[in-house]
């Protein structure tokens, strides 16, 4: 092997004072002028912290000045300032790939991140278990840093930025303290995957770095070099889920093979395509490849390999020239993941509800507009047309409402909406859409007259949607701009703007009763026992005269960390309350963050998965979301008695709300 395949010996890590009088000298001004002016030198900063990125001691350096970066004001204005927004994959990306400053910036919000993790630093907007999370996930993506040399595009990066990248993630792992990495980070892929999110690029770039990491055991001290069932699951689902495939061989080889094989054989690879998707969530690049090859040789056999159930199959044979053409227009090994939406949007048997066929074969002759196609092009490149990127995040979205999700914590409203109208309304989500990609703009009414998105400034997110499904990429800027417009139309009422906004917003299906935990004008507390209580009339079973939810309804949130620490607002949906496995009545509700496995403090954990979840759910107990409710919608005519609530439960709810995020209140 040759030298140049390693960092260049003889490097002097010992961190002078010399290296640290810049960088304190830095901050210092940088601080000074954010005080007065507001504008941030920070590249003086930036130039001072590169030469400690080299080595242990001054990264330590820098994990110490974590506090002063900080306040100091280094990534106000930018992506970084709010860290719980930020994408695993993109941060992943810029770290390995940015441009020198972005790369450099992004190594110390990586630095917080670990301080946070640690309990060294308390930041005011994401949770030490939150950055640890977002740790790991960046950490599986980069995996090959840790464990091998170097690759060529790293070690020819401008000013050895790939060493110090090596460096800082030899950094992270060390202090993150994984007693069993490699075990650890894969039941962080089972963990995002139990929530069946539509994105999972990311997720699949984790199972390849754990992948590559399987092939070099010793990287790993104590178990994490032995082979493992759960991380083999992961890495044959993407790679190799059937025997014509077993070893990875390409798809030129993969398609000689299909042409030799018997119908026998054929059904044993549809059986283990089928396996491996709903066991996963995941969809191999091999699979559009085989579908395809039985569209010319045995479609039967399609509702097999899409793992259907008598519902879906029996959906399947009543369209068939429908689903054909999706598959035919849709499915390709860029666009694989449409094979799982595919056969959700069929078990859903929403093609049953007379719109929605029409409705799919509008989008299917659909021409997008240039500003449409050019978004698409930006995110997804052009391996496939718009129009097929498009139509498979159709599939996708429609497959699975509850996994649509966005970090961006300001699009909330809008990223609710999609998944309220995927579930419940999909000829509404479909006719929404078909207006922002063919002509650019979107149209909706509210009391009685109608808000033009193209007519709208910037809404409530200042910059586009990144690293979204192709239908939220469309959508959400134009949904965003008309929420802010009717908020605004809504201000001065002397309520809150959802009371009218959110019934005019998602749907008529929204409950016109409105309740409110908090006063509008000082944030306090107002009657919060009656809005416990009326929560409880309207929506546990036992005391509003056991009617379901019937239809999905929006509600907000006060976020908190695992310190009860309050985080701010956040919009939910409130999909269903029903008895767990072990007979506690449980809120089920979706969550549009990315990750609804969260740590609220007081031993409040959302949970994703056993507790009766459906994939897409959170869940948690009634009296420990209702701490954490803060607004919501109900029928006027259909509730019950506020007062048969039961009252322990009530007071607990207050007691826990009133000691977190209602504290001072």
């Amino acid at each position: 092997m040759s030298k140049a395949n390693h960092e260049p010996e003889n490097q002097n890590h010992d961190v002078s004072a010399e290296l640290l009088q810049p960088l304190d000298s830095a901050i210092h001004r940088l601080a000074e002028r954010n005080a007065i002016e507001g504008v941030s030198p920070v590249f003086e900063v930036i130039d001072a912290v590169r030469p400690l990125m080299f080595s242990p001691e001054g990264l330590e350096a820098l994990y110490q000045r974590v506090p002063a970066i900080e306040s100091a004001g280094f990534f106000g204005g930018s992506d970084w300032d709010t860290p719980q927004t930020l994408v695993p994959s993109l941060s992943a990306r810029t770290v390995r790939h940015g441009e020198p400053v972005a790369t450099l910036v992004e190594s110390l919000s990586q630095i917080r991140l670990l301080a946070v993790a640690k309990g060294d630093y308390t930041h005011a907007s994401i949770s030490a278990e939150h950055a640890h999370h977002l740790l790991a996930q960046v950490l599986a993506m980069n995996l090959d840093l840790v464990v091998g040399d170097l690759q060529e595009g790293d070690r020819l990066r401008p000013d050895r930025l790939g060493y110090a990248v090596q460096c800082l993630y030899h950094y992270l792992l060390r202090h993150l303290g994984y007693e069993n990495l490699l075990e650890h980070l894969v039941a962080e892929v089972w963990r995002i995957l139990a929530q069946r999110p539509v994105q999972v690029e990311g997720v699949k770039q984790m199972v390849t770095q754990i992948a590559v990491c399987l092939e070099k055991p010793d990287a790993f001290s104590g178990k994490s070099g032995e082979v493992n069932d759960d991380a083999l699951q992961l890495i044959n689902a993407v790679f190799s889920p059937t025997e014509g495939c077993r070893e990875d061989p390409g798809f030129e080889v993969y398609s000689e093979r299909l042409a030799e094989m018997d119908d026998a054989t054929l059904l044993r690879e549809a059986i283990a395509y089928a396996q491996a998707m709903h066991r996963t969530g995941l969809v191999s690049a091999y699979m559009p490849v085989f579908i395809r090859y039985l569209r010319g040789r045995w479609n039967a056999l399609i509702p097999t390999a899409l793992g259907l159930s008598q519902t879906g199959a029996d959906a399947f044979h009543c369209y068939p020239a429908l689903i054909h053409t999706l598959i035919d227009e849709a499915l390709f090994p860029e666009t694989s993941q449409c094979a799982y939406g595919l056969a959700m949007m069929l078990e859903r048997g929403i093609l049953y509800a007379p719109p929605v066929a029409p409705s799919l074969w509008r989008q299917i002759r659909l021409s997008l507009c240039d500003a449409a196609a050019d978004k698409i092009v930006a995110v997804f490149g052009n391996r496939r047309s718009p129009e097929v990127f498009l139509l498979a995040d159709v599939l996708n979205v429609l497959g699975r409402p509850l996994g649509v999700g966005q970090g961006n914590y300001p699009t909330c409203q809008s990223t609710r909406a999609l998944s309220m109208w995927a579930y419940n309304m999909p000829a509404e989500l479909l006719r929404i859409l078909a207006w922002a990609a063919r002509d650019d703009e979107i149209v909706m009414r509210f009391e009685g007259n109608s808000i033009s998105s193209r007519e709208l400034g910037t809404g409530l997110a200042s910059e586009p949607p990144v690293d979204v499904d192709a239908v939220s990429l469309l959508t959400v800027p134009h949904l965003d701009r008309i929420y802010f417009e009717m908020g605004r139309r809504s201000v001065g009422r002397g309520e809150d703007p959802h009371k009218w906004v959110n019934a005019e917003f998602h749907g008529d299906h929204v409950g016109h009763g409105f309740r409110i935990a908090v006063d509008v004008f000082t944030g306090d507390l107002k009657d919060f026992e009656g809005f416990i209580r009326d929560f409880y009339a309207a929506y546990h079973p036992f005391y509003n005269g056991n009617i379901p939810v019937i239809n999905p309804q929006p509600a907000g949130i006060a976020v908190t960390d695992s310190a009860t620490r309050f985080l701010g607002w956040h919009a939910i949906t409130i999909q269903r309350l029903a008895l767990d496995p072990d007979e506690i009545m449980r809120v089920y509700f979706f969550n549009p963050n990315n990750d609804s496995g969260q740590n609220w403090g007081q031993g409040i954990v959302t949970s994703t998965h056993g507790h009766g979840e459906l994939f897409g759910e959170a869940s948690l107990p009634v009296a420990e979301f209702a701490s954490r409710l803060y607004v919501f919608h109900y029928d006027p005519l259909e509730k019950g008695e506020a007062g048969d609530a039961p009252t322990d439960e009530v007071n607990r709810a207050m007691q826990l709300a009133q000691s977190s995020w209602a504290s001072g209140r």
